[in-house]
């Protein structure tokens, strides 16, 4: 019999990708989504989809009772750093909460498996680059304050209850797999957003602080692709079977600065790409590049798209097909 797994926003960006990858190996997978984010267009056809919110116990309840489930992976979050920093009690309410209502509901439950999308801005300004997992955790925004919660909840789940868990974190996915692509409203991420710029969507790009400790004075980020992302979940879900406590960093290495982004979009685009410099945003580090070595020793984990312009290029395809992201696709498909 094929392991059923309920993945919570799974109708998002890796999310969907993961579900994804999850079918091709023969899994049954549920997708519990409130498309407050997600679009039903990137959710492949034979998952099973449930409309429902992480906050409401009820509909968990029924969900798990109505359903056999092996283990929950959990991308439901809401993301923007900017925003978390405006209105830190949305991020607390949705991206903390919430995911105590998840696990309050998996422990009633007896599931016992859990892989937690977690984030790289848990580090903050780290004190080194490339970060290990064991490196100090001080979160520079609440976003990164808000997952933080949630690792310290599941390491006491994990003591007390017996949770077997996967915390990976990771800092920016990019590129496209196949038919499914970036497509967040409203967008706020690099790539697509430059790719905009490129299809004449938008006029310019911003990036938002030149004066930092860096090279060019920009930030530098650590891009990795989504499918290599999404293959990294799939290991952990399989070692949770046999080991009860999984940290990784998910990285690619090397870090990339938002002037060569832009100038890797304009190599591969050809477009000139014009840019506006603004002011730095509050909460960004200047430098945050993720060491995966762990993960790559431990379950011999290995990216397959390390090179930026070949994330770039994949997210162009993807963004040509689909100039105006899923929503021009039909969501007749369930």
């Amino acid at each position: 019999m094929a392991e059923s797994v309920l993945v919570t926003g799974g109708a998002g960006y890796i999310g969907g990708v993961v579900v994804s990858q999850l079918l091709e190996r023969g899994y049954q997978v549920i997708v519990y989504d409130n498309l407050s984010k997600g679009c039903l267009a990137s959710v492949p056809p034979n998952a099973k989809f449930v409309q429902g919110d992480v906050s409401d116990r009820a509909a968990l309840d029924r969900l798990f009772q109505e359903n056999t489930i092996d283990a929950v992976m959990h991308f439901a979050a809401f993301i923007e750093a900017g925003e978390s920093m405006q209105v830190p009690e949305k991020y607390f309410r949705n991206n903390t909460a919430n995911t105590l209502t998840l696990l309050e509901a998996m422990i009633a439950h007896k599931i016992s498996r859990f892989v937690f999308s977690s984030t790289a801005a848990l580090f903050g300004t780290p004190e080194r680059t490339p970060i290990e997992e064991t490196d100090k955790l001080q979160p520079t925004n609440t976003y990164g304050a808000s997952k933080h919660l949630v690792e310290q909840m599941l390491a006491w789940f994990h003591l007390i209850h017996g949770l077997r868990y996967a915390s990976l974190r990771y800092f920016n996915a990019a590129g496209a797999a196949g038919k499914q692509g970036e497509d967040h409203h409203p967008e706020s991420h690099l790539i697509p957003l430059t790719l905009q710029v490129a299809l004449g969507q938008r006029e310019s790009i911003s990036i938002f602080g030149t004066d930092y400790p860096t090279p060019d004075g920009t930030c530098i980020r650590d891009y990795i692709h989504v499918s290599d992302l999404a293959s990294a979940h799939l290991l952990v879900l399989d070692e949770l079977k046999r080991k009860d406590k999984l940290i990784y960093n998910l990285g690619n290495g090397r870090g990339f600065s938002v002037r060569e982004v832009i100038e890797t979009v304009r190599r591969v685009t050809g477009h000139s790409i014009p840019v506006k410099e603004a002011a730095r945003r509050p909460g960004d580090p200047a430098i945050l590049v993720a060491s995966s070595e762990k993960i790559r020793r431990e379950l011999s984990w290995t990216p397959r798209y390390s090179d930026l312009e070949a994330i770039v290029r994949s997210a162009w395809d993807w963004r040509r097909a689909h100039p105006h992201g899923y929503s021009e696709q039909s969501a007749s498909s369930h």
